[in-house]
């Protein structure tokens, strides 16, 4: 087992990857460790526990920047903004469910490493589109800064974009800035019953195309559905299109989308407390949780596959994994975000997926696997050549020798 180190401040970091420069050691860098289970499996020598690195440093809410601690809980910054009219546009989701881990866990660092985001990703956007500046350190065990405490920055190449959803490989992040948006002032869902997913997507298409400002648009099959509130929703299929903002333009917009959904099918309308309820359960991939609650293994360990794509394309992507493989699935960000579980398998079904991948478009992240799964396949999309080049060289930049998460995206990487 690889010993723990435990920074007290950011010069704590910077000496701890000196140190391991120096001994020839390789650091695995977590927070609380909400997402350590996605990725191949961690083989260092050494854990980088930064959960110490917490408290939120600067909170301008006139300015709507917010800078915290890399370690500070997703759940502590939520609450201050939600105080203040505010939130994380990017609606991180949490990972705790799937992974059967502690709810409440996740970082603002590790939401960023990831780059993380959640239902509203169509509206506003990913993490990376909220980054605004941080503190590294690389793995030359060197301390850096980018980009700035304003919105609107310039200044120097964007690294931001580069380190969201580089996994730690790249660096340790130390401190972040981030925009904040303000908080709508209710919401409601308009619920669509017992759509097909192809026809699905021609309404959540449509619904988008639309002047309606749509903030989340999701269809969840029959079965699937009943997962999140079976009584209300009868077991059948729904999809659901949200509309956020003041009370005046919801009801509005909600007249309006009506009407152009009513051709699809039966309405049924979510009022603010339900619509909130669903879109965490959509956002947390409830109907895929793993059931942790008894001494008992997991009741929900099949693999499970974030899968990307445009869309247009993402009803036949999930029809072909479907005809090989028996699967459940559902779709987010209007058909073009889906996730997919299937039965247990020597490569978890990857070769079904990549296939279905290939053909479509897109990519595919493998999410939950057993750890010798997610050694012997690649869990992140494959690379070609010449990205795999321009991938290594970055890394090599940063990290020229491969002190950081080695290996947590791909193999020698």
């Amino acid at each position: 087992m690889a010993d723990t180190v435990q920074p007290r401040d950011a010069k704590d970091v910077e000496a701890a990857v000196q140190w391991a420069l120096a001994e020839g050691k390789t650091v695995e860098i977590v927070g609380h460790g909400s997402k350590r289970a996605i990725g191949r499996p961690a083989q260092t020598d050494v854990t980088l526990d930064l959960s110490t690195l917490t408290g939120v440093t600067l909170y301008e809410p006139e300015e709507l920047v917010l800078s915290a601690k890399a370690g500070t809980p997703l759940a502590e910054i939520e609450a201050l903004l939600a105080a203040n009219g505010q939130q994380l546009a990017f609606e991180p989701m949490d990972y705790a469910g799937v992974l059967g881990g502690v709810a409440g866990r996740g970082t603002i660092g590790g939401a960023l490493a990831a780059n993380v985001s959640g239902p509203r990703r169509l509206k506003s956007g990913a993490g990376r589109d909220h980054f605004l500046g941080f503190c590294a350190v690389s793995g030359r065990g060197e301390t850096f800064k980018s980009g700035g405490r304003v919105v609107k920055n310039v200044t120097g190449y964007d690294l931001c974009k580069l380190i969201a959803g580089s996994w730690g490989t790249l660096a340790a992040m130390t401190e972040v800035t981030i925009k904040v948006l303000p908080r709508p002032e209710t919401e409601q869902t308009l619920l669509i019953l017992g759509l097909e997913p192809a026809r699905a997507v021609e309404a959540m298409t449509c619904a988008m195309g639309s002047s309606c400002e749509v903030s989340g648009a999701a269809h969840l099959p029959a079965g699937v559905a009943g997962r999140i509130a079976a009584e209300e929703l009868g077991g059948g299929a729904v999809t659901a299109l949200r509309l956020e903002g003041f009370s005046p333009s919801v009801a509005e917009r909600k007249r309006t989308l009506e009407t152009l959904m009513k051709a699809f099918g039966e309405l049924a309308t979510a009022e603010a407390p339900r619509s909130r309820a669903f879109w965490k359960a959509v956002r947390d991939v409830t109907p895929f949780a793993a059931d942790r609650s008894s001494l008992s293994p997991p009741q929900d360990e099949r693999p499970l596959w974030r899968i990307s794509t445009a869309p247009s394309r993402g009803a036949e992507l999930a029809a072909m994994i479907a005809k090989g493989a028996q699967a459940q699935m559902f779709y987010d960000w209007a058909g073009g975000l889906i996730w997919v579980a299937l039965g247990a398998s020597d490569d978890a079904g990857a070769a079904l997926v990549r296939r279905a991948v290939a053909a479509t478009g897109g990519h595919a992240t493998l999410i939950r696997a057993p750890a010798s799964v997610r050694a012997a396949i690649d869990v992140f999309a494959p690379q070609d050549a010449a990205v795999a080049a321009l991938t290594k060289r970055v890394k090599e930049s940063f990290d020229p020798r491969g002190v950081l998460n080695p290996g947590r995206m791909w193999a020698g990487v």
